[in-house]
């Protein structure tokens, strides 16, 4: 049996994290390590809520997510663990970033440093713009993870990488 999945498709992966770069406000550079978790959720919605999310202190984040993303998994969705599905599909984001970077859409100078800044906004546009738009459910997704963690640091005890546990953070410093 063949089965498509987008995680592992080049020309999405690209399309998604074109999508992803257009989200970033003029000036702004992300860390590439964050983009890529972006494009994880992206893929997986509903894994969105193996987040960690206080709700007492994070109230409009939870209910955001609860509002914006549907919770129902989609049954042929890879059930087993997050951290080495993210692992799995590292190669293919990277390559997608990197073929950004050649068309010079993002600075490769900035890329080099692990992060993901635009360099040509026009280009980006016409791409995006030729390659079509998101679906109602990925931009809700998207408009989530960007409320989510846009100014969360990547690192420490609080950081993006803790809450979502897809990326060592046992040693970060704070």
């Amino acid at each position: 049996m063949i089965t498509y999945n987008p995680a592992f498709d080049l020309y999405h992966s690209i399309f998604r994290m074109a999508h992803i770069v257009n989200s970033l406000q003029e000036g702004e550079c992300l860390e590439i390590d964050k983009i890529r978790i972006w494009d994880f959720y992206l893929l997986y919605p509903s894994k969105t809520y193996d987040i960690d999310i206080r709700p007492r202190k994070e109230k409009d984040i939870y209910a955001a997510r609860k509002q914006w993303i549907d919770r129902e998994r989609n049954p042929y969705e890879y059930k087993g663990d997050n951290r080495k599905l993210f692992e799995w599909i590292k190669p293919v984001q990277v390559s997608a970033l990197s073929c950004l970077v050649s068309c010079g859409i993002l600075k490769k100078e900035e890329y080099l440093n692990n992060k993901v800044c635009v360099s040509d906004r026009q280009a980006l546009d016409d791409f995006v713009s030729h390659a079509g738009p998101l679906t109602a459910g990925e931009r809700n997704t998207l408009a989530f993870m960007s409320y989510f963690s846009r100014m969360m640091p990547l690192s420490g005890f609080n950081g993006l990488k803790a809450r979502t546990q897809l990326l060592e953070s046992m040693y970060d410093a704070e």
